[in-house]
């Protein structure tokens, strides 16, 4: 697809990527790196992002779209096991990672190529192998129980979502976005690849919202915006953020699940004081970043709203049968139809020549309704997910690792968003209890690399069975004490 952030036709002298280690990044300098990594690829293929909020990362990403090869987007930090599996199975033909990384993974590399801003291009020595022609980018569904599917995004996709999100936002080149989100996170990426389309200025940095580094570039660099989950969100509540005033901001957008409304209050409020436009947001992975977007002089009229659909984009509702739902305030799944709709899933190599099985249209799995304004509101998910601090979590993948780790114990997984809640049936010592508890907590936090804060474990002397023997997880929620 080449150039499709349109880097040739930004005033090449503008910034691009700024980072609080001092490197700056002009379009035109990300232009020439660009054919630079063109000339160290051999043709289309895989290549294995391991993401750092860096220039360097960005650089890489955007020197494998430019040069037609396929990056998948992954922590820098992933588990040793995770990783390994997930290069068995798609068996990349290049790594791009930070020189420190690649020095201290030397199963996964033969040599470096090109190193520059302080991240390598590295051989692996695998064999390219044929994808689909519109295949972009892929994107982990989920903050990884080590489920190697992947959502398949083309490159249209990535262009019709981040052109959206530039028109409801109004993004220009005077924009300086600041960093709070992962990169290999689809909200995080949309803020990436919206601001280089429009020519903005991206701040990065690896710092933490707690940490002084983090406000001492937001100061110095005067940053306009910022996204963030509600984790984020409830973490700036309590640096008692929304007491002060920050003069360069001017716009802050939160998505990845629902805010608590009497939070998504607050917010609203203080960003009315201020002047600063709040966006609220919906969307998935599957649909390449977002869907729909509440505008902030709704926010305080309509909490709790995910509000209506991006430009270009078409939300309605289905009952069981996939029939449009007619009417205000009646419940069925949420369906959307857009450009920014993905392919289709990958669970191997081989999927990566797949073409589009989706044809734009994505059955979201949640369950929604639309009030007499034709404003949306998430009530619940038909599917057994839900997503901690921003990250989407299958209960049934934590249910699966856990009794496979514990073997003849009984457990089950049920909660909402921000906390899973693990079921486990009680055994006569006490103290066993509490080792078990601390034990599974601990495996779920290593393994999703989520906060412990999000899991909460409850010793119960039964786990509810309806009459067909199979787990009641209405029941479970008399069991929280």
């Amino acid at each position: 697809m080449g150039d499709i952030f349109n880097i040739t036709e930004k005033p090449q002298n503008s910034p691009a990527l700024l980072s609080d280690g001092g490197i700056a990044v002009t379009y035109g300098e990300l232009q020439r790196q660009i054919e630079i990594i063109g000339k160290k690829i051999s043709g289309r293929c895989l290549i294995f992002f391991m993401c750092k909020n860096e220039p360097g990362s960005v650089v890489g990403y955007a020197g494998a779209l430019g040069n037609e090869a396929v990056p998948l987007l992954l922590d820098e930090g992933l588990k040793e096991a995770q990783l390994e599996r997930l290069f068995d199975i798609y068996r990349p033909s290049y790594i791009w990672a930070s020189a420190e990384w690649g020095k201290t993974h030397p199963q996964y590399v033969q040599k470096m190529v090109y190193e520059t801003y302080d991240f390598g291009l590295w051989e692996t020595g695998l064999t390219p192998y044929p994808l689909y022609p519109e295949l972009g980018v892929l994107l982990a569904t989920s903050g990884s129980t080590g489920d190697p599917k992947l959502v398949r995004l083309s490159y249209q996709n990535l262009v019709a979502n981040a052109a959206s999100i530039c028109e409801y936002l109004h993004l220009n080149q005077s924009e300086r976005p600041i960093t709070t989100l992962p990169m290999q996170y689809s909200y995080g990426l949309s803020i990436i690849n919206s601001h280089l389309l429009a020519g903005a200025c991206i701040l990065m940095t690896t710092a933490s919202l707690v940490q002084t580094a983090f406000w001492d570039l937001f100061e110095k660099e005067q940053a306009t915006s910022f996204g963030g989950v509600p984790y984020t969100y409830e973490i700036l509540k309590r640096i008692h953020l929304f007491q002060k005033k920050l003069p360069s901001l001017r716009t802050i957008t939160q998505a990845g699940g629902r805010l608590p409304v009497t939070l998504q209050k607050e917010v609203a409020l203080w960003a009315e004081e201020q002047g600063i436009s709040f966006y609220v947001m919906y969307g998935q992975t599957e649909a390449t970043a977002r869907m729909s977007y509440l505008p902030p002089e709704r926010c305080l009229e309509k909490p709790g709203s995910i509000g209506r659909t991006i430009p270009g984009g078409k939300f309605y509702l289905a009952d069981e049968a996939g029939k449009e739902i007619q009417g205000d305030d009646r419940i069925g799944e949420l369906v959307y139809e857009g450009e920014n709709v993905s392919l289709g899933y990958a669970q191997n190599r081989e999927d990566l020549l797949l073409g589009d099985v989706r044809r734009g249209v994505l059955h979201t799995g949640d369950l929604a309704r639309r009030d007499a304004d034709g404003y949306y509101y998430i009530e619940g998910r038909q599917k057994r997910f839900v997503k901690i601090f921003g990250v989407r979590v299958s209960m049934d993948a934590c249910e699966k690792i856990l009794r496979e780790r514990h073997p003849g114990v009984e457990l089950a997984c049920a909660g909402q968003d921000d906390c899973l809640k693990i079921y486990v049936k009680r055994e006569p010592c006490e103290d066993e209890n509490e080792r078990l508890s601390a034990t599974i907590i601990q495996e779920l936090t290593e393994i999703l690399q989520i906060n412990r804060r999000g899991f909460r474990c409850f010793m119960v002397d039964e786990i509810p069975k309806t009459d067909s023997g199979k787990i009641n997880y209405a029941q479970l929620a008399s069991y929280d004490t």
